[in-house]
């Protein structure tokens, strides 16, 4: 039996590509783990409202009315808007309209986010909605 040694060569470039390498198929791995972790934690308190009638007071040509925002303890139930005088419905016939699409949107998706609006209407989906957001804000129940 002949035994011949072989020998190996490594370059100190290629030890140090593969340890690169490796270093950064771990880090990808912990980031992976770590995002599904988070993200599952995220939804299990964004939807976790003290179940209740809340209201926030809404001034239209210094006309005043009510906001009611209703939710139990995991969705938002309905949005509409409560004493509006006839003169605003006549003049604003935009508002009613709005809240009732962004009521269904909100009540559906049960979030605030990618609700779609009329191009015409922007200005007062956007006041609606930060009032809602508000509304919102004030029914989530802190841990």
């Amino acid at each position: 039996m002949s035994s011949k040694p072989r020998i190996v060569v490594l370059h100190m470039k290629e030890i140090i590509y593969t340890l690169i390498f490796a270093s950064f198929i771990l880090l990808l791995v912990f980031l992976l783990i770590f995002m599904f972790n988070d993200k599952n934690n995220k939804d299990a308190s964004a939807g976790t409202y003290i179940p209740g009638i809340y209201t926030s007071s809404i001034t239209v040509n210094g006309t005043p009315m009510n906001l009611q925002v209703t939710v139990d303890k995991t969705n938002i139930t309905s949005i509409e808007l409560i004493h509006t005088d006839d003169s605003i419905s006549t003049m604003y016939p935009l508002l009613q309209t709005s809240i009732d699409d962004i009521s269904n949107q909100v009540v559906v998706s049960q979030s605030l986010d990618n609700i779609s609006c009329p191009d015409g209407c922007k200005y007062t989906y956007n006041a609606l909605l930060s009032k809602i957001e508000g509304v919102l804000n004030t029914a989530k129940a802190t841990n």
